[in-house]
């Protein structure tokens, strides 16, 4: 019987993000480009009495530990799914900011999939598995798969898009979160009721991805929800502004926000970036990483 499984999951970055206008519904047709990054969460799933969360690493602090965390409700559907008691400790070991525009949560929630999953030897087909990811968020079922893909509906319809090479990012970051609801209804009130563009992912963008082209990507990130982000919290645009000036390719808050997200044309510019982002003062810490990478994957296992 196992005892214990591990998952390691990525966070990601909406190179592009394409936000519809509001519908009845309260949604948002998207139209997005997820690249999985390095930075990584682990969760391990392990046996227990009931169904509890713990959490270590930096944001551990900040980590839900009651059914308000995607992670919960993951093991609950897996458990369902293949009639077990949710009768589990998840640990998660966070490296993924939280509220951050990095996916953390989402990212947790599909780690915590495949290790129930694993854990119950339950089988359950990748199809299935991401009908449940589905509806536990609209990210959830990209940060199971990974890599690259274009996203369309409510991000959750996904297709994987070619990508040539790897590609450097930085990634500024804050100890304050944002309201991924609040940007969203500050972006409906920015446009107003008139606006009626549906998304579309530009052509231009999927060739500098297929060809490894790091500086014409860089010039064509894009965010829609990138105004009400900055009209929220100003200091991004000073942040975003200093990246360029100090050689960045490209500059874009990540998915809601506030992180910032630099692609840099290679590791010698991204460490230079990071020393003068750090020396700024404008934020609380600098990561740097690459991407794309692999979604959620099991990589420990004890019997």
């Amino acid at each position: 019987m196992t005892k214990s499984v591990t998952v390691r999951v990525p966070g990601k970055v909406n190179v592009y993000l394409g936000v519809g206008p509001r519908e009845f519904s309260g949604y948002h047709e998207l139209a997005t480009i997820f690249q999985a990054v390095g930075i990584y969460d682990e969760v391990t799933v392990s046996a227990a009495d009931s169904l509890t969360i713990s959490g270590l690493g930096a944001f551990s602090d900040r980590i839900p530990t009651d059914e308000t965390n995607l992670a919960w409700k993951a093991a609950e559907l897996v458990a369902r799914a293949c009639g077990e008691e949710p009768n589990v400790h998840i640990q998660i070991d966070k490296s993924i900011p939280i509220a951050a525009g990095m996916a953390g949560g989402s990212a947790d929630a599909a780690a915590t999939l495949v290790a129930c999953d694993t854990y119950w030897n339950a089988g359950i087909p990748r199809d299935q598995l991401d009908a449940m990811a589905a509806t536990l968020g609209s990210d959830v079922p990209f940060m199971l798969h990974g890599g690259c893909a274009l996203g369309v509906g409510r991000g959750d319809v996904l297709s994987p898009v070619m990508i040539r090479g790897s590609f450097h990012w930085v990634f500024a970051t804050f100890d304050e979160g944002l309201s991924t609801a609040q940007i969203y209804e500050k972006t409906d009130e920015l446009r107003g009721l008139e606006f009626e563009a549906e998304p579309e992912v530009p052509t231009e963008l999927l060739s500098a991805l297929a060809r490894g082209d790091a500086p014409a990507l860089g010039r064509l990130l894009h965010n829609d929800l990138q105004l009400a982000a900055t009209t929220s919290r100003p200091q991004l645009g000073r942040v975003l502004e200093q990246g360029i000036d100090y050689g960045a390719l490209g500059a874009i808050v990540s998915g809601s926000g506030p992180t910032c997200a630099f692609l840099v044309r290679d590791e010698a510019s991204a460490i230079d970036l990071v020393v003068a982002l750090k020396a700024s003062g404008l934020v609380d810490d600098v990561l740097r990483t690459h991407g794309p990478v692999h979604g959620a994957r099991v990589i420990s296992t004890s019997r």
